[in-house]
């Protein structure tokens, strides 16, 4: 197929291998290995009258109304200015405005956020998650214990992270919010609507932050990722369907995703800025900012990206925000040398390209003060298809792998994580889209057990509580003879876990 979609989680069915970071796979062309700026030469598909979308970064210091006057000399119109970090972003029709910009004095760099053009494109349906049925519902039901959810069950993530025994001291405060930025909440869910932050929460597809009552939710058609995201974090304890990690804790929808299932520079942007400035305690970030898997600082429109995002990641942590990102499901090494990247610009024709992780980022999980989760399953392994990195990950949490390989202990009978759907629906997701928000919600219980934590002090806590955990050594998760990934480092902080699982009892008893 060639829709693509959020690539933190990845499609298992039952009994199969994962075969990509990728839930659908995009169509790959084939190209010779390159460097980094190699798959740049891609922008010039959007040629004069094929308006893209620029972020431009005004350099400190200097005047945001000088550069806006420039801006509008060089063929661009400014959609919005978010002053507080400089960064403007501008739609143009100009195939040379980056390099006509760059040239103003004020600016500090400037780049293009995507390769193909601004014209509207069809909504195609992008997820089939797999929905639980009615007789599913019924069955787990039956199977619950007392005093637990119905679905309750099926969580064995909840056990993991023992955040069952968390709820016995605080299911959280409701004075502490968790924004989830991603591809929108249903807030309508009966297992959400008692915890929605309506307040905080937005559109920011445009880059531009749209109010309008439910411009936060999923249209029809559109993927149910950021619903599922929600409920993981804080499904209420009511009796109804499933409980997420901190019950009592509020979420808010900050959509950034486009209807095709693109995460871009300046939604991306927009929504730390929303989440800084309405009252968010906590971000969860399943997704890494299209087009490029990873951007190059040696690229000048790459680097712009990451000036822009850097910038929004770092204002909001200044506001009291912790933000939590997923470590993505390529199996690859975040610490080695090089990285054999074969899907950027995922939004045009993709090619092959090496890149160098300490030169190119994934944003923004690579971004500085950012909290990066890696995936295990059932077994409390990692997943087959996390990423990982000494020194990258900073902790790790459940976020399912196929049954085949890690099998939950009865009740559960899903390798996958249960979470919340569109609709009142509920079904499985699997991927380090789900491992995030486990960390990103007991980072809220950690917020709620100490309200005037700095950001700082809450990713000490969420650290130091975490269980500390050996490499998984020799690591061969389908048993096929050969090693499938090499963890390095010692217990309690090495490339597979970071310094452990997260731990929701620790976060509100210490």
């Amino acid at each position: 197929m060639s829709v693509r979609l959020n690539r933190r989680t990845v499609t298992i069915p039952l009994g199969m291998a994962v075969a990509s970071a990728l839930a659908f796979l995009p169509n790959v062309a084939s190209a010779t290995e390159a460097g980094p700026q190699a798959a740049a030469a891609s922008i010039s598909a959007a040629a004069d009258g094929d308006a893209l979308s620029y972020v431009v970064n005004v350099r400190p210091g200097h005047s945001s109304a000088a550069v806006q006057t420039a801006i509008v000399k060089a063929g661009g119109s400014v959609v919005i200015a978010y002053d507080q970090i400089g960064v403007i972003v501008v739609h143009s029709s100009n195939a040379g405005f980056a390099k006509e910009i760059r040239k103003d004095k004020g600016v500090e760099s400037a780049g293009a956020t995507r390769t193909a053009p601004l014209s509207p494109q069809s909504t195609t349906e992008m997820w089939a998650p797999e929905v639980l049925t009615g007789a599913e519902l019924a069955a787990a039901t039956e199977a619950s214990a007392t005093g637990q959810e119905p679905l309750q069950g099926l969580q064995w993530d909840l056990p993991m992270i023992k955040a069952d025994k968390a709820h016995e001291v605080t299911l959280g405060s409701s004075k502490v919010t968790v924004g989830v930025i991603d591809t929108g909440v249903d807030d309508t869910h009966p297992d959400l609507a008692a915890n929605f932050n309506r307040a905080a929460s937005v559109n920011c597809v445009s880059g531009k932050p749209n109010t309008a009552d439910g411009a936060w939710r999923p249209n029809k058609g559109e993927s149910s990722h950021g619903t599922h995201v929600a409920g993981e974090i804080a499904a209420a304890k009511n009796g109804v369907g499933m409980v997420g990690v901190a019950p009592g804790v509020k979420v808010s929808g900050i959509k950034v995703s486009t209807p095709q299932g693109w995460f871009y520079t300046e939604a991306v942007v927009c929504g730390f800025i929303w989440a800084a400035e309405h009252g968010v305690d906590v971000t969860n970030n399943s997704y890494y900012t299209d087009p490029w898997n990873f951007n190059c600082t040696d690229d000048p429109d790459q680097k712009a990206l990451v000036e822009a995002v850097s910038r929004a990641t770092k204002y909001a942590e200044g506001k009291g925000t912790v933000n939590v990102a997923a470590a993505g499901n390529d199996n690859w090494d975040l610490a080695g040398k090089t990285i054999l990247d074969p899907g950027s610009p995922n939004d045009t024709t993709p090619g092959d390209r090496v890149i160098d992780p300490k030169k190119c980022l994934d944003i923004p999980a690579n971004l500085p003060g950012t909290v990066v989760v890696s995936s295990v399953g059932a077994k409390g392994i990692k997943s087959s298809f996390s990423n990982y990195g000494q020194g990258v990950v900073n902790v790790t949490a459940p976020g399912g792998d196929s049954t085949r390989y890690q099998t939950p202990a009865a009740p559960a009978v899903d390798g996958r994580i249960l979470g919340t759907l569109p609709g009142g629906q509920y079904g499985y997701m699997a991927g380090t889209s789900m491992a995030s928000p486990h960390a990103a919600a007991v980072a809220a219980l950690i917020k709620s057990t100490h309200p005037d934590a700095k950001p700082n002090q809450v990713k000490a806590l969420l650290t130091q509580g975490a269980d500390k955990m050996e490499c998984t050594t020799p690591y061969d998760i389908n048993g096929d003879g050969k090693i499938d990934a090499e963890c390095k480092g010692g217990k309690g902080k090495n490339a597979f876990y970071g310094e452990g699982m997260v731990n929701a009892l620790n976060a509100v008893t210490k």
